[in-house]
């Protein structure tokens, strides 16, 4: 970073030094010993640097969310070991840096929960437990009433340096979330920023595991923002980086000083650490603007990547149709693990298009991923034959249709085992939204890449990858820099599952640019339909849309976990019964 100095200090205790390390690690749920040696490999490396003191994200030692893994005795057992180890390394190694780290501290009573969501100290000396999550989620993906009990007074951890205690205020996560204005609504409970206006703090520090969306890193820094005006003081913000199940935590740590402008700013997606020390003033940094196309981009690929890596996968199999989706995907992918470690099945039946098979082969060359094709033709006569006798005539329409689906989901998952693959869901939210998709058939798979985008996102996505302003990416990714990877053909064909002789997409819903923005305004927003007619919408559309959305719940409690990239994905956050009005 380029920091511009003044020549004079804003900040009367800037005459004092502490040197912050801020490690933006990547933990693993429940991976506690692991976590452990990543911690401690981030201290040696800032001990490097010269810090004082270490910053790790909520929870660092059991990765976030470790859910229902908090209920296991032996893992609290183990959190303990790896922490007395900590403890062991930094005394025999470099005794003189000090780490705040994200533990569950257990409670010996018999009400529940029995557990806080907890910074731990760790020392050459010894550890303790010095701050306590005050603001417990339980929105969307979040649970954390289940297993934590709040927090209930400000915590300040007083740190003797050269001379000087410093007063640091300790918060986590949501702690930092109060503020009703930026946020629109924030949960119930105290304001665990204002419990610290009279406690004379010389900075305060979020310790966080707070996942991806577009405008989340924005949000984010203008909450430290107005912290800083309300305290008077430096915020510094460290997130968790990286995949843990659907959700991808982006990092994007900063820090906010005391004239509210950002001083330090860490990579997105990837694991970093910086130091940031107390004595430095700056005017402005050098910041890589990140595109919303290029977030999301890095996002999935994160999503994808550590999802793989984390469940013992070192390939990917995809259905490559030669349309817009499964070309996303294969490049996602490719990003994530590496082209040569990327398989395509191409299953075309006697109505896949010659453009289509040309597009997914050119596609896979411009990727450097293996191809195999398996015509499904012979198959769908095989089904035809055995279902007479039951059905009285060979299945027709939607069964018939269906069929196709379910003969490439089979040979994919086929493949998938045969070789120890990871297969991947090609399906968008539009269609999952209103079950334009195949039970056991396309919506086979162990991880939805793109199951949190909607159509029109997926045409915008794949636009921005085949511009100019993609290369950088593309080559830091290990992807083609120059010239197209999606191609034009692919980009600018009619939406179509190729199910039937000239089938669009268009035969059976509203044309994506009008679903696309009544889907966001029901599953995001989760307007009615009064409010819906009232911003201007043809009732008989918004109500054939929400009995869609309704019809196909079912489906979507099937399907394959999907990485979440919006405000609400469809998942672990929502829970819409299915046999419901």
């Amino acid at each position: 970073m380029a920091f511009a100095a003044e020549a004079q200090s804003l900040w009367p205790r800037h005459r004092y030094l502490m040197r912050l390390a801020l490690a933006q690690i990547n933990p693993t749920v429940g991976s506690l010993a692991n976590n452990g040696k990543q911690i401690l490999a981030a201290c040696r490396e800032a001990a490097d640097l010269g810090a004082d003191l270490v910053l790790t994200p909520e929870l660092s030692l059991w990765g976030y969310p470790p859910r229902d893994l908090l209920l296991r005795q032996t893992y609290l057992d183990q959190q303990n070991q790896v922490l007395d180890e900590i403890v062991s390394v930094l005394n025999r190694e470099i005794p003189e840096l000090a780490v705040l780290v994200g533990v569950a501290e257990q409670v010996h009573d018999p009400q529940l929960p029995q557990l806080f969501n907890a910074l731990a100290l760790i020392k050459n000396s010894g550890w303790q437990v010095v701050a306590r999550k005050q603001l417990l989620p339980t929105y969307d993906v979040f649970d954390e009433k289940r297993y934590f009990r709040p927090g209930e007074t400000p915590a300040v951890l007083e740190l003797e340096l050269s001379g000087h205690c410093w007063r640091l205020g300790l918060t986590i996560c949501e702690d930092l979330w109060v503020d009703e204005a930026i946020q629109g609504q924030r949960i119930s409970g105290p304001d665990p920023v204002a419990a610290l206006l009279q406690q004379n703090i010389d900075l305060l520090i979020n310790l966080s595991a707070s996942p991806f969306s577009q405008s989340k890193k924005s949000l984010r820094q203008q909450l430290a923002t107005k912290a800083t005006q309300r305290l008077s003081c430096p915020v510094i913000y460290v997130n968790q980086v990286g995949g843990n199940d659907e959700l991808v935590f982006d990092g994007a740590s900063f820090v906010v000083d005391e004239r509210a402008e950002l001083a330090l700013q860490l990579p997105s997606c990837r694991e970093a650490i910086a130091i940031w020390d107390t004595t430095t003033t700056t005017g402005q940094i050098n910041v890589t603007i990140e595109q919303p196309q290029e977030q999301l981009f890095r996002a999935l690929v994160l999503g994808v990547r550590d999802y793989a890596s984390k469940c013992g996968f070192n390939h990917a199999l995809l259905g490559l149709s030669g349309g817009i989706d499964s070309a996303l995907v294969a490049v996602i992918a490719a990003a994530a693990i590496g082209a040569e470690q990327v398989t395509s099945l191409l299953m075309p039946s006697p109505w896949s298009s010659t453009g289509s098979i040309d597009d997914a082969i050119e596609l896979a060359k411009r990727l450097g991923i293996t191809t195999h094709t398996v015509p499904i033709a012979a198959l769908m006569k095989s089904f035809d034959v055995a279902l007479i006798p039951p059905l009285g005539q060979p299945p027709a329409g939607v069964t018939a249709e269906n069929l196709q689906s379910r003969i490439r989901g089979t040979l994919l998952m086929a493949l998938a085992n045969q070789q120890g693959q990871l297969l991947l869901s090609t399906g968008n939210k539009s269609e999952l939204a209103v079950g334009y998709c195949t039970l056991y058939g396309d919506m086979n798979g162990g991880l939805a890449v793109i199951g949190d985008v909607y159509k029109t996102n997926v045409f915008a996505l794949c636009e921005w990858l085949d511009s100019p302003a993609a290369e950088t990416c593309r080559k830091q990714l290990g992807l083609p820099g120059k010239g197209e990877l999606i191609g034009a053909a692919i980009r600018q064909k009619p939406p179509s599952a190729e199910l039937r002789p000239d089938q669009r997409d268009s035969d059976s819903l509203p044309d994506y640019a009008v679903l696309d923005p009544l889907l966001k305004a029901l599953i995001e927003e989760r307007l009615s339909t009064e409010q819906l007619i009232g911003k201007g919408h043809e009732q008989a559309l918004v109500e054939r849309v929400q009995q869609l959305l309704r019809r196909a719940e079912f489906k979507r409690r099937q399907a394959p976990p999907l990485l979440k990239v919006s405000p609400q994905a469809f998942g672990s956050g929502w829970r819409i019964p299915i046999a419901a009005e």
